[in-house]
């Protein structure tokens, strides 16, 4: 198949090229930061997705568009949400607009786990429920679980399922909800398919670093790499799944290849490692690979964080094959080492 891959020069879009090359396939990258050129079944083209004449020309024999093109991360402030809208939202509806021109017929989207809000929870006496929003009162003083929206009683975090309504708490959050959106409109109108792939917390080799936009573990790496302290959020007890970037890359690629969605439909697949760890438990073996000092917890918290947010990938096991493989404790001793190239 010939696969063109938005945002292909990118953490996760460089493992999906690699992925798709080792799978046989031919690729195009399109992305802002390539340079023109072609090596073996791999040809870069530097563009921008919110120009549709090169994505007109980018897909115009394509048979999949791998679509990672965005802009990421929880804003640092309202100002940003144009810079949002403008690269996921109108850079998707460019790309979708194209792909139905072209005729191509399956998209893989690049969604997250962020479209879920708080996710879900269980409450021991209303049973199943969906954490409310939290206050800056209840931060500011300390209280970081949110309580049962019913009978305000704690809560015990559980696994969220695609069938969940999204309850965004961001832009950026927000954005990725418009995207899905965008894509169910193309897959009923086009006759097409979408996989909308939730990637949970994605970490490896080729993370980002020192950004305002970085994950957590990149933030955590450049502290415990310059044989500082990592400083934890809120009391370290957000409850995140990481999950490798090969595995990543893996689940975009199974999903190109599959027919596991029907025709007409954009089908959502959560991306995640299966296994629940804190914030805290992250920092915690962050320090003790790189022998740097133990986490400090400070207690700050951004009204943009969720608390917690942990999935079930069992839909992707079933219906596309694919299961998380990667190694905790090798995967931070690979992304550190990465972080001293």
């Amino acid at each position: 198949m010939r696969l063109v891959v938005t945002g292909g020069t990118g953490f996760i879009g460089s493992h999906v090229v690699r992925g798709a090359v080792a799978a046989g396939h031919d690729v195009l990258v399109v992305d802002h930061r390539a340079n023109d050129e072609t090596r073996g079944s791999v040809t870069w083209r530097r563009g921008d997705v919110r120009d549709a004449g090169c994505m007109g020309s980018a897909l115009s024999d394509a048979d999949v568009v791998v679509h990672l093109a965005a802009k990421v991360g929880v804003e640092q402030a309202l100002a940003d949400l144009p810079e949002y809208v403008s690269h996921n939202d109108l850079g998707t509806a460019v790309v979708l607009a194209q792909a139905a021109e072209a005729g191509v017929r399956r998209v893989v989207l690049a969604s997250s786990m962020v479209v879920y809000g708080e996710g879900l929870a269980r409450c021991a006496v209303h049973g199943e429920v969906r954490p409310a929003a939290r206050r800056p009162d209840d931060l500011a003083q300390g209280r970081f679980e949110p309580p049962c929206p019913v009978c305000g009683a704690a809560l015990a975090p559980a696994l969220v399922g695609e069938d969940v309504a999204p309850d965004p708490r961001s832009g950026y959050a927000a954005s990725k909800v418009a995207q899905e959106q965008l894509g169910s409109v193309w897959a009923r109108q086009s006759g097409g398919s979408v996989a909308a792939l939730r990637f949970h917390n994605v970490y490896g080799p080729g993370l980002p670093q020192d950004t305002l936009y970085a994950g957590v573990a990149a933030v955590f790496r450049s502290r415990v790499l310059a044989g500082q302290a990592p400083l934890v959020s809120e009391d370290g007890g957000q409850r995140r799944d990481l999950v490798h970037v090969r595995d990543v890359a893996d689940a975009c690629v199974r999903a190109a290849e599959c027919d596991a969605v029907p025709a007409g439909a954009l089908r959502a697949y959560n991306v995640g490692s299966g296994t629940v760890r804190t914030v805290l438990d992250l920092a915690r073996a962050m320090s003790e690979a790189a022998g740097a000092p133990a986490p400090v917890v400070t207690g700050a918290a951004r009204l943009a964080d969720v608390r917690h947010i942990t999935a079930s990938s069992a839909r992707a096991a079933a219906e596309l094959g694919w299961r998380a493989r990667g190694d905790f404790g090798s995967g931070i001793r690979e992304l550190l080492a990465g972080g001293r190239d």
